[in-house]
């Protein structure tokens, strides 16, 4: 467990950042690897179809995702206030509320995997694969808030190794099932679908027998954990606005593809392979967010100010230095990154045209998530949600149509920076402010005590 409340701080937030990188890395590296091997072995077609799936499996999940992000940043300021009974029952209730929910997000998804395909004008030809990728996929999908959870959770707590530790065993056992299944057992997109859900599954059993054994706050047990109605109502209150943003993203993401899937299967296949590498590289300034948020609500929670201001012009500087580095990288093997996932000339320069217009911008996208970093980590989320709505269905998506009948499918890529630069420009105005200072949860704990 780690205590951000002493110490130096760029040292803390850089020692925290880069294990959950290493480990968020190995996580991308299930969808890319699925991606490369579909590819690579059974075409652009199938390629396209994995592609296809993702907006659906992350607005199916992102409430939820939101939600439990309430849940770390609540366990995170009772941490930072040394309330460690409270940390244990919040702990036990998140468990709860994922395990449910994820259990009726499963079915909700796979009754309905063909229609929304549909809806979202995927190309005829494509939706057979699209929907047994999408089905096996949701069928473990209780497994993965399972072990995200567990991430969450220590995290919050200052642990950023342990989860890395078992994503990379993940993430190994991932490529050999996915060899196996596709390459050996030769299964299809389906084959692809199983590693994963297998490899995640693994991945949560094995870290709840380890966590049991080895930590006394995070002692997980089916059949003991209590449900805290206080707790969960105050989780509700940061999560729901941050699970509803993830949701309209989500949304978003969805609408972005019906505009994409109207292009047909190289444009779908390109943006599936570029969208791999492009969520690779933007990994940095959304794990440097994370650590910020952590940093932030043990800080606020220990009412240390001005090591809060401190954390976010240190988090913002080494964050802006890593996207940096990513955009040379891009830039420069942009093409050779492509030819990882496919051999079609006109995909991979699609791809390519993609990945130098949307790297470009990284420092935005940094900007925008070191900024919200700080706010989620205070528990306003409310602001951020609004913010990130209208960058992107008042800017975004409007501009995606505009630009997409003008340019064609490269407006679509333009409107990507387009939408962070106006999300980037109002969340620092906003935090200007300094609002966010007064929501956190430990803040409002006090002063009910001070009232009664």
């Amino acid at each position: 467990m780690k205590d951000f409340t002493q110490g130096n701080i760029t040292k803390l937030i850089l020692n925290f950042t880069l294990p959950m990188l290493l480990g968020n890395v190995f996580q991308q590296l299930y969808n890319i690897v699925d991606s490369i091997i579909v590819g690579k072995v059974l075409g652009k077609e199938a390629l396209a179809s994995v592609g296809a799936s993702f907006p659906i499996i992350f607005t199916l999940i992102a409430l939820l995702i939101g939600i439990g992000s309430g849940f770390s940043i609540v366990i995170s300021q009772y941490y930072g206030a040394k309330d460690i009974n409270r940390v244990k029952r919040a702990i036990d209730t998140m468990y709860i509320f994922l395990f449910t929910t994820g259990i009726f997000i499963s079915m909700l998804g796979i009754y309905f995997s063909e229609e929304l395909f549909i809806i979202l004008q995927l190309p005829a030809e494509l939706i057979p694969q699209a929907t047994a990728y999408l089905n096996v996929y949701m069928a473990g999908m209780v497994m993965f808030f399972g072990f995200s959870g567990t991430s969450s959770v220590l995290r919050g707590l200052g642990d950023s190794k342990t989860p890395l530790y078992f994503l990379i065993l993940a993430s190994i056992f991932n490529i050999i099932f996915d060899l196996l299944f596709v390459m050996v057992f030769k299964w299809g997109i389906a084959g692809a679908a199983w590693a994963t859900v297998i490899a995640q599954s693994g991945a949560f059993i094995s870290a709840i027998i380890y966590l049991n054994r080895s930590h006394n706050i995070l002692n997980f047990s089916l059949f003991k954990l209590v449900f805290d109605k206080e707790i969960f109502l105050k989780s509700l209150k940061i999560g729901i606005p941050s699970g509803l943003q993830h949701t309209f993203v989500a949304l978003g993401m969805m609408a972005l593809l019906g505009i994409v899937n109207t292009f047909g299967t190289d444009v779908i296949a390109a943006y599936t392979a570029a969208g791999r590498i492009d969520s690779l590289a933007m990994l940095p300034a959304m794990n440097f967010s994370q650590a910020v948020a952590a940093f932030v609500g043990q800080n606020l929670g220990a009412n240390k100010i001005d090591r809060v201001r401190q954390g976010f012009k240190v988090t913002f500087i080494m964050s802006n230095v890593f996207c940096l580095f990513m955009t040379a990288i891009i830039v420069i093997f942009g093409s050779h990154l492509m030819k990882l996932f496919t051999t079609d000339a006109n995909v991979i320069a699609i791809g390519e045209k993609y990945l130098i217009i949307v790297s470009s911008f990284y420092l935005l996208f940094s900007t925008m998530f070191t900024t919200n970093g700080v706010l989620r980590g205070a528990g306003d989320t409310l602001i951020p949600m609004f913010i990130t709505l209208f960058a992107l269905w008042i800017i975004r998506i409007p501009g995606a149509y505009f630009l997409s009948s003008k340019m064609g499918e490269t407006g679509i890529w333009w409107s990507i920076p387009l939408g962070w630069s106006m999300g980037s420009i109002l969340s620092y105005l906003y935090y200007r402010t300094g609002r966010w200072k007064m929501k956190s949860i430990i803040t409002t704990d006090n002063q009910m005590l001070t009232s009664k």
